[in-house]
């Protein structure tokens, strides 16, 4: 092969029409990302984009809107159980998982109703 798959350029979540302010509030209110201003000829479209750290979350606007139930993205976080708590303190219902040896982890659901997994992975 003469190619090679390189990394994850983004990852692009549902949400119903009308829902960028509450996309807002929820990743960058919430979660500290920033919003990516989205190439003009894409703006028509709606929706928002996000960045954070060399994470590039996408939110398109889909009809009829069905969020995520099991599929999700996974990101990494460093000092999650500090991350987790300012979720909750916020408002946000996290569900610990402990099943993927060697990862501390949890997921959230976004306003939409799609799964977000956060995790740290133990030092050896």
């Amino acid at each position: 092969m003469n190619f090679k798959i390189k990394k994850i350029d983004h990852i692009q979540l549902s949400a119903p029409k009308g829902s960028e302010d509450k996309a807002r509030k929820f990743y960058i209110d919430i979660l500290g990302f920033d919003e990516e201003i989205k190439p003009q000829a894409l703006q028509k479209n709606g929706g928002v984009w996000f960045k954070k750290e060399g994470v590039f979350l996408h939110i398109g606007i889909e009809e009829p809107f069905h969020s995520l139930k099991k599929a999700h993205p996974a990101i990494e976080v460093e000092n999650i159980p500090l991350f987790q708590a300012y979720l909750e303190e916020n408002g946000i219902s996290t569900q610990s998982d402990n099943k993927l040896p060697g990862a501390i982890r949890f997921y959230v659901r976004d306003p939409f109703g799609n799964r977000l997994e956060f995790l740290e992975w133990r030092k050896k």
